[in-house]
């Protein structure tokens, strides 16, 4: 499909089967602006998505991306996809999927606004003030009843981007990640310190694991980050999905781009035995004037085990990369209560969801009441169970 237009009063609606259609500084300007800018959001990254068919129409994400204009200016726009299965997003629907089944009525083709594979909370609906992020929001809302689509979602949305949906009577859904926060320790013994004994005492006893093994971490950012290195770490990202019986979401096309365009938002950690790499985890930064202020934990792999490497490498490294380099957060990544142990506290995220037919919105609006006081409850109980010293933060 190529790129349509609707007009909209004083507004054009522009909707792209390609997110080339948008001119990248506009929507970067856009992004910079929100009120939760990530690195996964940038222009970059979702066309590396497109051009390198990780997400696309073949594995069941086919672009429709929106823009909102006012004369020749871009004042809003969204990523969107539609959706032939649920796979890649990291807020479940399948029971609502079978319910529609069980009624014989299609749930796929749906719309998401979302990044794929990404499930990293962030601004969703790029606009310069919020009457235009609604309106984004409702020519999207009417543009899927005019599909004729089942439902649309937005995942992993914004503070902001939640008030919107909120104000298009959207429904809310809210998830729990875990979330470090740098409380301006001065080194990670420091940090250790902050724990309860029994917390720290297990950190140093799994690093000391790996230590014994031989391992030795080294690691690498931006252009320091060689095309081995970028080799070697696929070679572990693959592995990791066959291993699992499946085939890695994202193309080693992607991750040329990611090297190519956007190497300054990427940290390399490669764990190695005598000098021979053995495994690595890949961290994603979001700058601010050209440093890091937020990490993400993304990528792991390994072509040899080791008892306890995947917590340092995926964990204490990274955390002791961000005390020394003065990082504000590291957010873990999705689900994976086992966090809580290496100081990753619970932190809520929210997704909003709009169903066509009135009868599944209420049903579903009537389970979302009900998982939220579950997830609320589930939230008492996990801050029960803070890894941290009484005195600590």
């Amino acid at each position: 499909m190529d790129e349509s237009q609707i007009k909209l009063n004083d507004y054009g609606i522009r909707v792209h089967d390609h997110p080339g259609q948008i001119p990248a500084d506009q929507w970067n300007a856009l992004l910079a602006a929100q009120d939760c800018p990530s690195p996964f959001m940038q222009h970059a990254y979702v066309l590396a998505m497109h051009e390198s068919a990780s997400a696309s129409p073949t594995s069941g994400w086919t672009a429709r991306f929106f823009s909102l204009w006012q004369n020749d200016s871009l004042v809003a726009a969204c990523p969107l996809y539609l959706k032939t299965h649920s796979y890649g997003e990291y807020v479940f629907d399948w029971a609502w999927a079978n319910a529609y089944a069980q009624h014989g009525l299609a749930y796929y083709p749906k719309a998401l606004i979302a990044v794929p594979f990404t499930p990293v909370p962030g601004s969703r609906l790029l606009a310069d003030n919020e009457h235009h992020r609604d309106i984004l929001l409702q020519a999207v809302v009417s543009w899927c009843g005019e599909e004729k689509l089942s439902s649309l979602h937005m995942l992993f949305g914004s503070p902001n981007d939640m008030k919107a949906a909120a104000r298009s009577q959207l429904l809310e859904r809210q998830t729990v990640q875990f979330h470090w926060q740098n409380m301006g320790w001065q080194d990670f013994d420091a940090f250790l310190s902050s724990l309860t004994q029994e917390k720290r005492k297990k950190i140093r006893q799994e690093q000391r694991k790996v230590v014994q093994a031989g391992v030795q971490f080294r690691h690498a950012s931006g252009s320091e980050i060689s095309d081995s290195d970028w080799a070697f770490f696929y070679q572990c990202y693959e592995r990791t999905y066959l291993e699992h019986g499946n085939a890695p979401h994202l193309t080693p096309a992607f991750f040329n781009q990611m090297q190519n365009n956007m190497a300054s938002n990427w940290l390399l950690f490669i764990a190695e035995i005598n000098g021979r790499p053995i495994a690595c985890s890949l961290i994603g930064l979001h700058l601010e004037a050209g440093q890091p202020t937020v990490a993400y934990g993304r990528y792991w792999g390994a072509l040899e085990r080791v008892d306890c490497l995947h917590f340092d490498a995926c964990y204490y490294q990274p955390l002791q990369w961000c005390i020394a380099h003065g990082v504000k957060r590291f957010e873990g990544g999705a689900q994976g209560e086992h966090k809580m142990a290496r100081a990753l506290l619970p932190v809520s995220t929210h997704s909003a969801h709009w169903l066509a037919d009135p009868r599944f919105a209420q049903a579903v609006s009537d389970f979302l009441k009900r998982e939220g006081k579950g997830v609320d409850n589930y939230l008492e109980h996990l801050d029960e169970r803070l890894p941290f010293k009484r005195n600590s933060p």
